[in-house]
């Protein structure tokens, strides 16, 4: 965490410009990450309040499931709760291996539900997306087949741009981001991120940054977006000043500090970068998401669907373990209160930020 007080940066920032995703510009070239399960509409919405997040995302979404909604069921996915009300610039990825399937829906969501951009999941390394579906990294294997999807994809869903998300390869032995960069420029992306691990590699180890600048002098028109690891305001500074990168995108790390994007912002411009909120307007920004997920999803629901981001707010801060441990059996909004009462009272949140 930062030391409570308005930290200044020691370096020069480093030389950045806006991101330019066709006619999209984004500025600052900061992406927050589509993440399932996690980066819904409560969560954008957090995101924003704080600022500093060129582009938001939605979570994936399963392009066969969102027709089999829209057609038999006449409703479209939880994932996109909230996309059509609120503020743009906002991208939604979503995930397949028919080139048919994805531009219908792609299609739709550009028509209809007007979205920023339309992101084509190739990074995916869970099972019941690669075994199962054969989608997200297992198409890595197959760099004819992702062309054949960007290129319908792109032509549906004109002139809102499409971009595509990527890892370094299958394995380490079977690294081809190179040469997939190149399939996916010639298909007419408009940009495409990285992301520094292997689908092997799932989120073990360190994102390999030196693989991601290796993809840049293979790209011609489109913007590379680096991603894997930034877990911090120097880390993104880092990425910037020593690879190739045109953006960034920072996923994990956000979860439970949606004010990361604002420190970010503030790093890039050489501005003083704000301090971590202190702890108790954590725990008051914890409950306000809170709030936000009950008002879609309903008490039990709702409250079913916030232990996983209790837990990220409460990560680094004092009794974290116990709270994680005794928020996961709560199934109510008094029994989620109770916990956060007991554990993270006012008067130990006031000693710890001293």
């Amino acid at each position: 965490m930062l030391d409570g007080r308005r930290k200044k940066l020691m370096l020069a920032p480093p030389q950045i410009h806006p991101l330019h995703i066709g006619p999209l510009v984004i500025d600052p070239p900061v992406l927050q990450a589509p993440m399932a399960g996690y980066t819904n509409f409560a969560f954008r919405q957090m995101v924003r309040e704080y600022g500093g997040a060129g582009l938001l995302a939605t979570e994936m979404v399963s392009a066969r499931s969102f027709e089999w909604l829209d057609q038999v069921r006449a409703e479209h996915p939880e994932r996109l709760w909230g996309i059509k009300e609120e503020p743009r610039p906002l991208a939604v990825q979503m995930w397949d291996n028919d080139p048919e399937t994805m531009a219908r829906v792609g299609a739709k969501l550009a028509r209809e539900f007007r979205v920023s951009v339309v992101d084509i999941n190739f990074g995916c390394p869970v099972k019941q997306v690669t075994e199962h579906a054969h989608s997200g990294s297992y198409l890595l294997r197959d760099p004819q087949r992702m062309g054949q999807i960007i290129e319908r994809v792109v032509a549906a869903c004109a002139p809102t741009p499409v971009t595509a998300k990527i890892r370094l390869g299958c394995s380490r032995n079977t690294i081809n981001a190179m040469e997939i960069a190149e399939v996916v420029e010639q298909a007419g992306a408009a940009a495409l991120t990285v992301h520094g691990r292997t689908a092997a590699d799932m989120f073990r180890g360190s994102a390999d940054w030196d693989e991601i600048a290796r993809i840049k002098p293979h790209l011609k028109r489109i913007p590379l977006i680096g991603n894997g690891d930034l877990d911090s305001v120097d880390r993104v500074l880092h990425a910037f000043r020593n690879y190739p990168v045109d953006g960034v995108m920072v996923a994990r790390a956000c979860l439970g500090r949606p004010w990361l994007f604002q420190q970010i912002k503030a790093a890039l411009r050489g501005e003083t970068i704000p301090s971590d909120p202190s702890l108790i307007e954590q725990r008051e920004c914890m409950l306000h998401h809170y709030d936000l997920v009950l008002e879609r999803f309903g008490e039990f629901k709702g409250t079913l669907l916030m232990r996983k981001f209790a837990s990220c707010y409460a990560q680094g801060v004092p009794g974290a373990r116990q709270f994680r441990s005794r928020i996961n059996h709560a199934n109510t909004r008094a029994e989620f209160m109770t916990v956060v009462e007991e554990c993270f009272p006012d008067e130990r949140l006031a000693a710890a930020n001293r």
